[in-house]
């Protein structure tokens, strides 16, 4: 598939949320409106978004049909909050940490760096009390979120030199969002958010100097390699970030209990399915990046990570005490990381290293 190909709402003129339509109603069949932060059909998370809402169709037999709009058909990807909370759209499908700026407190239902990994996430979000925390922030902007989509661990991002010291950080223009973002900033990165199908022509043009984005999937597929050839691992600012789709809440209450269900069913299967179709398909693309494209695949010096971990403890510590919403999931967040991480290191860690001992 064509890079080009992803790109097609970068050109579009945004058309005003406020245009949008309520939900046309007939015949017990009801026709909703999906935003999201993702190029049309983008493998892996544009193709979970249409996925999803075909679920959703299947599962209410037809009683609820929802047309996907990609990143810039309908609003600015980075305006999908404003347009389901203003009841403009009916749902959104994207990360959460993009709407910071209404709340640090949403990072913590996408991610935050050094934190959980995609299999903790959901054990916090869907036992640990997290839906709970989630449904209580977002009530206060007239949405009902939940996870639908999940993208693994990432990958630390395309640099157009190598990154040997901290020095060599300094002064790049780097695509980095959320939290993450704010870890590199204070590292001496210039880092900027921008959506997924921009990112290419800023990388392009000169505009940032590095970026990361998803992982080798989404990153073979956008064509990062063809101008920035060191790919970086780990990717501790994103260990395991969850999407969700995030409801207008009139909406959400406006259906039938065995809609919700049906609509809580499909999201949880998902997120399951999606997340398999990042770990399958990076296996696959990073072979093909490093075996056909001659990408150069490098670790983070363990100065640069040990850097990395003081600050993003730092950063996190800091927002979760910018308000008392946000205090409160964080202290959730963390009791929960806190209790899984045992378990993890004798479990999931303790294997790894077993089988592959020279990895």
């Amino acid at each position: 598939m064509k890079r080009r190909s992803f790109l097609t709402g970068a050109g579009l003129t945004a058309v005003a949320a406020s245009t949008l339509p309520a939900p046309a109603i007939a015949a017990g069949k009801r026709k909703l409106k999906m935003v999201t932060t993702w190029p049309k059909n983008l493998p892996g998370v544009g193709v979970s978004a249409e996925r999803l809402a075909k679920r959703i169709k299947v599962l209410t037999e037809g009683k609820l049909d929802i047309k996907v709009y990609g990143a810039g058909q309908e609003v600015p990807p980075l305006q999908c909050f404003d347009a389901v909370s203003s009841g403009a759209a009916d749902v959104y499908h994207g990360a959460e940490y993009y709407w910071q700026g209404k709340s640090p407190a949403f990072n913590f239902f996408t991610t935050v760096p050094f934190g959980m990994t995609a299999d903790e996430l959901c054990a916090w979000i869907y036992h640990g009390g997290g839906q709970e925390l989630w449904d209580e922030l977002s009530a206060g902007y007239n949405i009902k979120a939940m996870m639908a989509a999940n993208t693994g661990v990432q990958m630390g991002g395309w640099f157009r030199n190598e990154i040997n010291t901290l020095e060599d950080l300094k002064g790049l223009k780097m695509r980095m969002p959320g939290l993450g973002g704010e870890v590199f900033r204070r590292l001496g990165v210039a880092a900027v958010t921008m959506p997924g199908n921009e990112v290419y022509q800023a990388l392009e043009s000169g505009a940032i100097d590095a970026t990361e984005w998803i992982g080798p999937w989404n990153d073979l597929a956008l064509g990062f390699y063809q101008i920035a050839p060191y790919y970086y691992w780990p990717g501790i600012h994103e260990p395991g970030p969850a999407l969700a789709a995030g409801w207008n809440l009139d909406v959400w209450n406006s259906f039938t209990d065995h809609q919700r269900t049906a609509i809580e069913t499909a999201c949880a299967m998902e997120n399951d399915v999606c997340l398999a179709d990042y770990n399958y398909h990076n296996a696959v693309a990073l072979q093909t990046l490093v075996s056909e494209h001659n990408v150069k695949l490098r670790r983070f010096d363990p100065a640069i990570l040990a850097a990395l971990k003081k600050t993003s403890i730092e950063v996190v510590a800091e927002m979760a005490e910018k308000d008392p919403m946000t205090k409160k999931i964080h202290a959730s967040f963390q009791k929960s990381l806190t209790m899984q991480r045992k378990w993890t290191r004798i479990a999931d860690q303790a294997f790894l290293n077993a089988r592959d001992p020279q990895e």
